[in-house]
């Protein structure tokens, strides 16, 4: 079953978003959304991630959260499974509250972050919930605007910050940019999503790939991965490998030496790595078939389950590649 493609680093934002299982209601009254808002509050705690913005809506809620430490799946499983426990005992039902794994998308807050807010926060006036946003109780927006005092736990200063020097300047400046929007030309800023999780400029985008997803090996059960990735030029990784093993490219290319564990990794990380067909890295490699370099590649990965050697020497090749 696929998974979706987290990447979690420190100083990450994200916008998280999940739903009630087959559109059902996570919140039936006025104790389920505190009490939502209470393990949140736990949550910041408990994992010291920050809430930027919020809002609960009936069958599923919004969170725009940043991770000084990177444990954001930690923090949202441990919200989201306090909850149901919660939720289902209290409403004596059985099964899945959620639907599936939550919904994470990875956000250049210098750009989105102010949209997303704003995206977030206008959901109830969108769904017909209430007339503006200050008027939905379940949402920061009404923190946001001084209408209720703040919890705690809230942040809020970082994004009024971007709006004005002084804080009556900014809750004023914040407060136009949300109501005097135009709600027929507002676009979802996930409209720009890239690879279905990543929500930024270009370089940003960039700067994800090389430092998090090229280091990363590839896993079935997440597809996105393997069409993230950036691809590597073969000659990098052959010299990496040979700085690795202190041997020569001549070892390295040669066919029919036996345990030739430089050449096997090298082959592995081109398959994985370099985006190459195995006919291609067949022709490089000395003209073998593809076959030939599917049967290296599975012989490594065998080797990753019961060696952790062969996972040492992987990882150090790995890192010197993105750090040249």
């Amino acid at each position: 079953m696929a998974r979706p493609l987290r990447v979690e680093y420190a100083g990450a934002f994200y916008h998280v978003i999940n739903r009630g299982n087959a559109g059902e209601d996570l919140f039936k009254d006025r104790a389920d959304r505190e009490k939502f808002l209470e393990y949140i509050e736990k949550a910041v705690d408990r994992f010291s991630i920050r809430i930027h913005t919020y809002c609960l809506m009936t069958n599923h809620y919004h969170v725009l959260v940043e991770t000084p430490h990177p444990n954001l799946s930690k923090a949202i499983q441990w919200i989201n499974f306090s909850y149901a426990t919660y939720f289902n005992r209290k409403h004596q039902r059985m099964g899945h509250l959620f639907q599936g794994r939550f919904k994470s998308i990875l956000v250049e807050a210098d750009h989105y972050l102010q949209q997303l807010s704003r995206y977030i926060h206008l959901n109830p006036v969108r769904a017909k919930m209430v007339e503006s946003p200050g008027e939905f109780r379940w949402s920061s927006y009404p923190a946001f605007i001084g209408k209720v005092t703040a919890p705690a736990w809230f942040e809020r200063e970082w994004l009024l910050s971007q709006f004005g020097n002084t804080k009556t300047e900014a809750v004023a400046n914040y407060k136009d940019f949300i109501e005097k929007s135009d709600m027929e030309t507002q676009e979802n800023p996930a409209k720009d999503l890239i690879g279905g999780f990543i929500l930024g400029t270009p370089d940003f985008v960039n700067w994800v790939k090389e430092k998090n997803l090229v280091s990363r090996p590839d896993e079935k059960e997440i597809p996105q991965l393997r069409q993230l990735k950036p691809a590597i030029k073969i000659e990098a990784i052959v010299e990496a490998v040979c700085h690795e093993f202190n041997c020569s490219r001549e070892l390295i290319m040669k066919r029919g030496r036996k345990n030739n564990l430089a050449r096997d990794l090298a082959i592995y990380l081109s398959k994985t790595m370099s985006g190459e067909t195995g006919v291609n890295l067949g022709e490089y490699f000395g003209n073998i078939s593809g076959a030939g370099i599917t049967v290296r590649y599975n012989h490594i990965s065998a080797e990753i389950e019961r060696n952790n050697q062969i996972s040492d020497y992987l990882k150090r090749i790995r890192m010197r590649i993105v750090n040249n």
